[in-house]
């Protein structure tokens, strides 16, 4: 042990260690310090160069790697910390200072929340931390596809409007057949391989057990995107056009990703045409649109990923001269429209917006409860997040491997039904928790 804090500290100040990486290793071997309960001097100032002070104070130290979590605090005063508002085990004081730690282990593939609280204050709360499961990192001996650049495409349904995208392509890709695809709204959030979503490793690694088959993803952003992240992505045309775009229960989307987009995927990669194929995801308005594409157009996607989506009356409009509806209709329209071939899989969170368009936990809810009302083959999870894409990210292997479960590449169309266990189980009730 004392050679191999004596190798960590080494990193630290800037000298290489069989050529690692500081960044790749200080939170896996800060970890198992703590798992082994290194109580030493060293440990000590490995948290403070890895944190800063400032950290430590506040209560946003936290260290994670899948289901290991590793909390540190600074306080002169016992800390409680509550883990997924329960109170959590007692945290360790670190010999000769203010420092307390806590390891444990959480569950993975969902997002989990803390709160410290010290002399009767609460604080440090977050409720976005994602627990990713062993299928979201990279495996030895799993093949790895290809994405490619950036690309452009300049939009004809919408005069002087231009779209960048990316085209992702697994492993086991044959260019003589026809590929499943999926579509990502948002896709510029989605292309980088070890960061947020982790899109790109997780369907390598679920082609590989043969959980999905292989596909072709199309990652589409609503606007031009360069140099991702830049301010752009925040001012309020960006946002506007986005909400035009995606907000909207019209079919002006869908038709411009099956005129005009696609098409122009296709002239490179061969894919599969029939809706039993082919998927659509998305989060936040992202979301509305994915589901609002396959309700439309379930000929042509027949399976939806929606996750914090955006069922709220954001592109309503009412006045004298004109009325536009808005995603807030579809939890009601689901229940009076007859029935359509969609499976979908449904994500959201406590602590999701509550503004003047509507309540997203709520709207959510009761989307779920149409869904049950009406026998749909759907999935709905229900964590602790804000309007954030933690929860989405977390579960991502186990999302996607529900919505291509039994997929079978020689048939073009499937009636999906109701689990059985679901049609046993009550709708989901609200309870009032927080007063």
């Amino acid at each position: 042990m004392k050679n191999y804090l004596i190798a960590v500290i080494v990193m630290l100040f800037g000298l290489k260690v069989a050529g690692s990486p500081v960044q790749n290793l200080l939170g896996p071997n800060l970890i198992q310090m703590a798992q082994n309960q290194a109580q030493s001097p060293q440990f000590r100032k490995i948290l403070l160069a890895k944190f800063g002070e400032k950290k430590l104070e506040d209560g946003s130290a936290l260290i994670t790697q899948g289901g290991d979590f590793l909390w540190v605090i600074n306080s002169l005063s016992t800390p409680e910390l509550h883990i997924n508002d329960q109170k959590g085990p007692q945290m360790n004081k670190l010999p000769g200072c203010n420092l307390w730690v806590l390891y444990k282990k959480l569950k993975t593939g969902r997002s989990h929340s803390y709160r410290y609280h010290i002399n009767g204050k609460a604080f440090g709360s977050r409720v976005d931390v994602p627990a990713y499961s062993p299928d979201s990192y990279p495996k030895p001996g799993v093949p790895k596809g290809v994405i490619s650049g950036q690309l452009m495409h300049t939009a004809k349904k919408f005069p002087n409007w231009k779209v960048s995208y990316w085209v992702y392509v697994s492993p086991g890709y044959d260019p003589t057949r026809g590929a499943a695809l999926m579509v990502w709204q948002d896709g510029h959030r989605f292309i980088k391989r070890e960061a947020g979503p982790r899109l790109l490793t997780t369907t390598e690694n679920l082609v590989h057990q043969g959980k999905i088959p292989p596909m072709i993803h199309v990652l589409v952003a609503p606007g031009v995107i360069q140099d991702y992240p830049i301010n752009s992505l925040t001012s309020h045309n960006w946002r506007t056009f986005r909400s035009f775009l995606y907000d909207k229960v019209d079919e002006d989307y869908v038709r411009f990703l099956l005129d005009e987009l696609l098409p122009e995927v296709e002239k490179k990669y061969k894919l599969r045409s029939d809706g039993y194929s082919r998927g659509i995801a998305g989060q936040s308005s992202g979301a509305i649109a994915a589901f609002n594409a396959a309700w439309h157009r379930p000929d042509k996607f027949s399976r939806v990923l929606s996750r914090i989506g955006t069922f709220a009356a954001v592109q309503w409009r009412y006045s004298s001269t004109k009325y536009q509806e808005g995603g807030h209709i579809y939890p009601f329209l689901l229940r009076v429209a007859p029935r359509k071939n969609i499976r979908i899989w449904i994500e959201d969170g406590s602590e999701d917006l509550e503004n003047q368009f509507g309540s997203w936990p709520l709207q959510n809810i009761q989307l779920a409860n149409s869904l049950k009302m009406k026998e749909y083959d759907f999935r709905f999870t229900y964590g602790n997040n804000a309007h954030n894409s933690a929860q989405g990210n977390a579960q991502l292997p186990e999302s996607l491997t529900w919505l291509w479960r039994d997929y079978d590449p020689t048939l073009t169309e499937q009636i999906y039904q109701m689990d059985n266990k679901e049609k046993t189980k009550p709708y989901f009730r609200v309870k009032i928790s927080n007063r």
